[in-house]
């Protein structure tokens, strides 16, 4: 069973790593992910665990964040005044122990301050900066848990204070303090981002009752009830528009500036805008299978699916830290034993050692980085369900496309029509649109499109779809096909094939072949420019896979410049191709399938990474997807290529600016070359230029 914790109040991407590996780690525990944009924990458990896990997770909590208030996500509320009761405090405190510590070097500079009472008022500015920080160290220590960032603040602190480094000390407590600040204001403004940008679920709809418009909570409202939407509201749940006209603000889903005006007859999808008009929509989702509410769980939840480069630094920093503890030591204690020279002066190397050792720049600018991509990415309609599959992105090979709805706009048109002698055209349209009748493919809703006539569906019987191959169903008794020529193949009818290319809906009624339907489909207008833009940006091989015929596979692959294609598939095929082309991979590469109807479902989950079109595409085509490109444009793909790249860039820029800063720092710091000043820069500084750095991920 699956267990959901709210941590009101937890921002550090360090703490959250340490909580989610404890928490793993127990026993009758299968699963653990902290999504620190939501400050949840979610747990999978033994059911037998859960009467009694609460008070274990909260204590493992607490050791690493004694603050933050543990509730089942059922118990929690929203706590805004609490949280900006804590954030005010901390701002007194820290402004408390940064003039007192002002006061203080002022007066010792001019006027000779000197003594007990400098020496008080140092301690008392150190202890209202740092009371938490020694608090937590010792909190840890008694838990066993020694290297971390509180561990070395502390120690390194106190030290300074036994080698008479007075001030230092209280500098490096107090940058370190405003350092942890800036952190969580970082990782509160990129969470309020990209919350800001996932507000687009309204809280409210409107409903006529009683002759009377009314409005009320969107989850209370059924399938099939109408919703009244007002110039400058948002639409509140999907559905059709049946009266009114409007044009519509799409940017919260698909990242597009140009509005697109709706009409009786068309699909209006929660979070859009409506700009000039009233409507009336039909609903036809729940408040909870909305596109809205979809689209802001899979980004919310991104958080909880790592990218490599987090884990490997989150591996790196579980012995970095013990190993310059011990390398500190190892400074302050053999030199003086082996060499000579004053215990104080090694002392004072050691501590400074410890200082610029603190890993937090890494731990915390790296999953922030990430964070900030995966919003970036959300502002330009593309959805990406973690951070692992954004880092997969900058690694593609391949990309394998669908080609109906993907490449092509998969809007069909019925622009000939063949009959036999023994059946006219109106026949073999009329028994075409009755095969297709119940059928949700593209292709069958321009055969009804074209009959444009009622369907009576009680005269038939027995409906089956083939996948892969069509449909059949009885009507009056006698059977109908519809499909390809597989199908008549199998079912023994006797045929001409069709020598024109395009797609082709073969007609049997009653054993006799009664005819062949002629269905064109448009070519995307970006779908070239985006085979081009992915060989452009180092894609070395890109596929299309097509159950259609071989004659129309081959004309779209030239048209679009394609590698290769393959046509006439089976929805297996697909995945066996699929299978064939990832075996014969480049070494280090991925490969990425782009589809959108529910048959792709399959191809999609086996992909590296699965894209799936949001426009259009299927909601089985988007659950099964690792990105969700939220139009029907394929050069979407590669603007998620940019931002991937950017926001990797970035975070191998920070792990570089803090490897190398830190580790120059360190050699000038055993070697006597650098002061306490210079390690507060080797700590805090670079803490606040990475995380300043990783903030530019949100603008990828």
């Amino acid at each position: 069973m699956e267990k959901v914790f709210v941590l009101k109040g937890l921002d550090c991407p360090n703490c959250s790593a340490k909580i989610e590996k404890e928490v793993g780690e127990l026993e009758g525990i299968t699963s653990s992910t902290v999504n620190l944009m939501k400050q949840t924990l979610t747990i999978t458990l033994d059911e037998d665990r859960a009467r009694t896990i609460t008070p274990i997770i909260e204590s493992i909590v607490h050791t690493h964040e004694p603050d933050v208030e543990v509730q089942e996500q059922s118990e929690a509320s929203p706590g805004c005044s609490e949280e900006n009761e804590n954030t005010r405090n901390r701002i007194i405190r820290l402004a408390a122990g940064a003039i007192l510590y002002a006061i203080i070097m002022v007066l010792h500079s001019f006027y000779s301050f000197t003594g007990i009472t400098y020496l008080a008022g140092l301690i008392a500015a150190y202890f209202i900066l740092g009371y938490d920080v020694l608090w937590q160290a010792l909190r840890n220590i008694t838990h066993g848990r020694i290297f971390d960032e509180h561990f070395l603040m502390s120690i390194s602190t106190i030290g300074a204070f036994g080698i008479g480094e007075y001030p230092e000390a209280v500098a490096v407590m107090l940058f370190y303090q405003i350092g942890e600040w800036f952190q969580d204001m970082a990782v509160d403004r990129s969470r309020r981002s990209i919350s800001g940008l996932m507000d687009i679920r309204p809280d409210v709809a409107h409903i006529r009752q009683d002759g009377k418009e009314i409005t009320v909570a969107p989850d209370t409202i059924a399938i099939g009830s109408t919703i009244i939407v007002h110039p400058g509201e948002r639409i509140p749940l999907d559905g059709q528009v049946i009266s009114g006209s409007s044009l519509l603000d799409t940017r919260a889903l698909t990242g597009e500036s140009v509005p697109r005006r709706v009409h009786s007859g068309d699909t209006a999808l929660s979070g859009c805008i409506a700009k000039d008009g009233v409507i009336e929509i039909k609903v036809s989702r729940t408040f909870g299978e909305s596109t809205a509410s979809k689209i802001i769980d899979l980004v919310q939840n991104a958080a909880s699916r790592k990218a490599p480069t987090e884990r490997f630094i989150t591996r790196f920093c579980r012995y970095y830290t013990p190993f310059v503890v011990f390398s500190a030591l190892l400074l302050g204690l053999v030199p003086p034993l082996f060499f000579g020279g004053l215990w104080a002066d090694w002392l004072i190397r050691s501590f400074i050692f410890l200082v610029i050792s603190c890993p937090c720049a890494l731990v915390i600018s790296i999953p922030l980085t990430f964070f900030s991509g995966i919003g970036a990415a959300s502002r330009k309609g593309i959805l990406v369900k973690g951070s692992n599959y954004l880092e997969a992105l900058t690694q593609l090979g391949t990309v394998v496309f669908d080609k109906t709805g993907t490449l092509t706009k998969g809007v069909f048109r019925v622009t000939a029509i063949d009959s036999t002698d023994n059946f006219s055209k109106d026949t073999v349209l009329h028994l075409a649109a009755l095969a297709e009748s119940q059928s949700r493919h593209p292709i069958a809703q321009s055969i009804r499109q074209a009959w444009k006539n009622p369907i009576d569906t009680t005269t038939l019987s027995d409906y089956q779809e083939l996948s892969g191959l069509g449909i059949c169903v009885v009507y009056r008794g006698k059977e109908i096909l519809a499909g390809n020529e597989t199908l008549l193949h199998q079912k023994h009818i006797t045929f001409t094939p069709s020598p024109a290319a395009g797609t082709k809906v073969y007609i049997a009624y009653g054993g006799s072949y009664a005819g062949c339907l002629h269905i064109t489909d448009e070519i995307k207008e970006d779908s070239r420019q985006a085979i081009q833009g992915l060989k452009d940006a180092g894609v070395s091989q890109t596929v299309m896979l097509t159950g259609d015929a071989e004659d129309i596979g081959r004309t779209v692959s030239q048209k679009l410049g394609l590698d290769t294609y393959y046509a006439q598939l089976l929805p297996q095929d697909k995945v066996d191709r699929l299978e064939e082309l990832d075996a014969h991979k480049q070494i280090g590469k991925k490969l990425a399938f782009v589809g959108d109807g529910i048959n792709d479902a399959p191809v999609l989950a086996r992909a590296d990474v699965g894209i799936a079109m949001g426009g259009l595409g299927s909601d089985a085509a988007i659950e099964a997807a690792d990105v969700v490109l939220m139009t029907d444009e394929p050069s979407k793909l590669v603007t998620a290529i940019r931002v991937a790249r950017a926001t990797k860039g970035i975070a191998w820029q920070n792990i570089v600016l803090a490897l190398g800063i830190k580790g120059l720092l360190l050699i000038l710091g055993a070697l006597g070359m650098a002061t306490m000043w210079e390690a507060v820069f080797g700590d805090v500084g670079v803490m606040i230029l990475a995380v300043l750095n990783s903030m530019r991920a949100l603008r990828a």
